[in-house]
């Protein structure tokens, strides 16, 4: 960390003093929480996944429901990047602040299982996860484990072992509702915290965008820890546009005393 600027290491101070103080903290993740485990994130200039492909011809739900073979062959370089992608430091720490009491709930953007990986309890995935899939036909819901494997060595498209028809991955297409129930709590969390952390996220996706906002409007604080600008910057206590993977260790160790 010394090779932090001082304005930085003074806003690491303020951010964990004002996380000792929280009594409800909670955390909205994105992307770029997990690109330091080499996982893409959707909108960065050249690098990201929209800057290669069309989302709305590769990850919508129509796309899906008349071409699924093309959702799949789209899908499977970053299905096999997320199952095999581990935790990164700053998903540890998270982790570990869970752990000790100092963060009540992480609020997700992401699909990758890497916060649940880390040792996250409490996680609301908003758009959605990789850990199961569905039927498109009789619903019923499976865990991934006996699908993904074939699907990512030889593409074999998973099918439902009740009426063999496509299993759906149950990760949020454009198009596709977010999971209401998931939604709720959500927004119950952002009411009710005194303090939110937006992490890895540029707040560009509504609804989920808007959480932030609901919160800092109930009176919570708000630190953004973001290499790109957000709409919520100018309403932030504190705004770092470092490093995740750095950064969050580093205010978890202070808070944590470790």
């Amino acid at each position: 960390m010394t090779a932090l600027s001082s304005q930085i290491l003074e806003a690491i101070d303020f951010a964990v003093e004002l996380l000792r103080e929280a009594r409800h903290a909670i955390v909205l993740t994105g992307a770029g929480l997990s690109t330091p485990s080499g996982i893409p994130d959707f909108r960065s200039a050249g690098t990201g996944l929209w800057s290669q492909d069309e989302p709305l011809e590769v990850a919508s739900l129509t796309t899906f429901r008349t071409h699924p073979e093309r959702f799949f062959e789209w899908f499977r370089p970053l299905a096999r990047q997320i199952m095999y992608a581990k935790p990164n430091p700053a998903h540890q720490a998270l982790a570990r602040l869970e752990t000790q009491g100092r963060l009540q709930t992480v609020l997700t953007q992401n699909v990758d299982m890497l916060h649940y990986k880390a040792g996250s309890k409490h996680v609301l995935e908003l758009h959605g996860t990789l850990r199961t899939m569905s039927c498109t036909q009789c619903y019923q819901q499976y865990g991934h484990e006996n699908f993904l494997q074939a699907y990512l060595e030889d593409g074999t498209i998973p099918l439902c072992p009740a009426c063999s028809a496509i299993l759906k991955p149950d990760v949020i297409l454009f198009g596709e509702q977010l999971p209401q129930k998931t939604m709720a709590e959500a927004q119950q969390e952002a009411r009710k915290c005194d303090l939110v952390m937006v992490i890895g996220s540029s707040l560009e996706v509504l609804p989920v965008a808007g959480l932030p906002m609901q919160a800092i409007d109930h009176g919570a604080h708000l630190i953004i820890i973001n290499n790109s600008p957000t709409y919520l910057n100018m309403r932030a206590d504190i705004v770092l546009p470092e490093d995740v993977a750095k950064i969050i260790p580093a205010i978890a160790d202070k808070v944590l005393h470790e």
